[in-house]
């Protein structure tokens, strides 16, 4: 399209919006404003507005105004110690109240595309290998996250059938990219220390989506006549066990992989015997999904490959 679209990305502050906006702020046809909980910087190549905390009583009213699609990235992410007797209601409260509010609002506004960065915790937490999840597969959340998503997809869909309100759905597997936290974050701090890892016997399979890959997908669904109303995954399109993962990751470090051979059940035995269950299937289960929807609907493939994605973890060690 030649005309500038005014996109409006929630999150901005995260890491995946503030990425998507540093990519979409340079990209001359559209005019990008964040929304975060309040503004502590200021960032020269887009506009930031604050919006306070994200529940079902947010006034998106000015961030909404003049916009012509909205990409909803924030939300309340999976914790993963998770004390909360009542965490499902402070999942609901972020991603289903908030992003119904958001939605709602957005329709009323005008908005004629609305972009929801969802999960794969929709579709369930582990696969069989060689049998991915599909987008048009039956969802089976486990966790509180995962339900939280599935809830607001459901009622996204619904409010987009009664207003005419186009939405999208992307549901990004594990991603990886510069600033990664969490588990992933942990694995290339192991790989970089140089200490013997148990994890060589591993034959799982799972996939990864690297942030810029994400960001591309999320961007092709802005303008693609074919993505209204559709659901897509989001992965690099080659799965990998978590053995090679760490064999990849070491070569994109540049340091050499020392990985122990050691039985995955005396391994998961281990875990569950100090409480590391969750964690333990992450390392050894296996979680693929199937985007070959994206390549047909939408004749995308992921720009980047795993390893070129894995390189970008490094890039600044790379310039030290």
């Amino acid at each position: 399209m030649s005309s500038v679209r005014n996109l409006l990305v929630t999150g901005a502050s995260g890491f995946v919006g503030s990425r998507l906006c540093d990519v979409l702020s340079n990209i001359e046809r559209f005019n990008v404003t964040g929304s975060v909980r309040e503004i502590k910087n200021h960032r020269p190549n887009f506009k930031l507005t604050a919006v306070g905390d994200i529940n079902g009583d947010t006034d998106w009213s000015g961030a909404l105004t003049s916009q012509h699609l909205v990409i909803h990235t924030a939300a309340r992410v999976h914790v993963m110690k998770e004390d909360c007797s009542d965490s499902l209601e402070k999942y609901r409260e972020v991603n289903v109240a908030g992003t119904m509010s958001l939605a709602r609002q957005a329709a009323a506004a005008g908005i004629q595309r609305f972009i929801f960065i969802s999960s794969v915790k929709v579709n369930g937490e582990q696969t069989k290998l060689g049998k991915p999840f599909t987008a048009e597969g039956l969802p089976v959340p486990v966790d509180n996250y995962g339900c939280s998503k599935k809830e607001a997809e459901d009622g996204l869909l619904q409010l987009g059938a009664e207003t005419g309100m186009e939405i999208v759905i992307i549901r990004p597997t594990l991603v990886y990219g510069p600033g990664v936290k969490g588990n992933f974050a942990s694995l290339v701090q192991l790989v970089g220390s140089g200490l013997p890892l148990p994890l060589g016997s591993i034959r799982n399979l799972r996939s990864l989506v690297a942030l810029d890959n994400l960001v591309d997908l999320t961007i092709t669904c802005i303008d693609h006549p074919g993505a209204a109303n559709e659901i897509f995954l989001a992965a690099d399109g080659e799965d990998i066990s978590t053995s090679e993962l760490l064999r990849r990751l070491a070569n994109a470090k540049g340091v050499t992989s020392r990985l122990v051979q050691l039985s995955p059940t005396i391994l998961r035995f281990g875990a569950i015997l100090i409480g590391k269950k969750a964690f333990a299937q992450r390392l050894l289960g296996s979680l693929q999904v199937d985007i070959s929807k994206n390549r047909e609907i939408l004749d995308w493939k992921p720009p980047l490959s795993l390893d070129e994605g894995l390189k970008r973890l490094f890039v600044n060690d790379q310039d030290n």
